[in-house]
């Protein structure tokens, strides 16, 4: 499943432009893809002919205000790109941010209240295990009117709440002193030609946004490279060959036998699969293989 991350802003901010920036889709509320950029995708899809070739991604979800039960649509989320006014000469960003901090201790405070008044009503029956998260829902109560959020909590927070303030935060500043999301829209509407013509050959200023997007996530890319299609795909750091197999689908992971592993850059040098494992740089590695960035996976299976 691709990670996902929420897009929050005051009003104004530019959090539809973002939107449509990132995914090359009009804001209408629906959830967009935002493909991450990787050079070395192209590079291997040369080398094997591909026919297709799709970028890694990551989902992207609007919500289009704050307060409580809006903001309560992100509890899922793995990270919160937050837009700020950086255009209009009314607003100053980094008060914009402590707002929008406040706004999301708020939700936090409603979501731990919401969850307490259901847990005493439930620990009314005697059972041990509510009347403890109960207590511990008291306690997290008082520490968020504190002023505190529940990133400062020392405790393990109970694994049913989905709380907000834990979340990577990314600031984007809209304006000329961040980026010009106005602009980053239209040129997203244009084919990838023109758009990069426009840039005179330069990257687009989102690049950069989703590469940090990435760092903050701890992500790293995987590859499949094939004639019919060339694919890179995120993973957090750390995760396996299975994990890696359940990415791409379900039933790879259920019927996973071995997976034939070669270096990126040592298959562009090779020019083929073919080539890469005569020089003897493809190794058979099992399930519980840490995947590592730039690795190319062909995942032998049987279901």
């Amino acid at each position: 499943m691709a990670l996902e991350v929420g897009i929050v802003g005051l009003q104004s901010s530019g959090k539809s432009l973002l939107f449509e920036a990132l995914t090359g889709t009009r804001a209408t509320g629906e959830v967009g893809m935002a493909a991450i950029p990787d050079p070395r995708l192209q590079q291997l899809a040369e080398v094997v002919n591909a026919r297709k070739v799709t970028a890694a991604a990551v989902r992207v979800v609007e919500v289009r205000g704050t307060g409580p039960a809006l903001l309560g649509n992100l509890r899922q989320v793995d990270a919160l790109l937050v837009v700020l006014d950086g255009f209009s000469g009314t607003r100053t960003p980094a008060d914009d941010l402590e707002t929008l901090n406040l706004e999301l201790l708020v939700a936090d405070r409603d979501h731990v209240e919401r969850r307490l008044e259901r847990v005493s009503k439930q620990a009314k029956s005697g059972d041990a295990k509510l009347k403890k998260e109960a207590d511990q829902l008291e306690r997290l109560l008082a520490h968020l009117d504190a002023g505190h959020t529940l990133a400062d909590w020392s405790e393990e927070l109970p694994p049913e709440l989905e709380p907000l303030t834990t979340k990577p935060v990314i600031a984007i500043v809209n304006g000329a002193e961040g980026v010009d999301l106005k602009l980053e829209a239209e040129l997203a509407e244009l084919p990838e030609e023109e758009a990069a013509e426009f840039r005179s050959g330069g990257e687009s200023a989102l690049g950069e946004v989703v590469r940090r997007l990435a760092e903050t996530l701890d992500l790293i890319t995987f590859f499949t490279a094939g004639e019919k299609e060339t694919r890179a795909w995120s993973l957090r750091n750390g995760q396996t060959a299975l994990d890696a197999a359940g990415t791409i689908h379900s039933d790879i992971a259920r019927g996973f036998i071995r997976c034939e592993v070669v270096r990126w850059d040592d298959l562009v040098a090779a020019g083929s699969h073919a080539e890469v494992s005569r020089a003897g740089k493809q190794r058979l590695e099992g399930k519980t293989y840490v995947i590592q960035d730039g690795d190319v996976l062909n995942i032998r299976f049987n279901v």
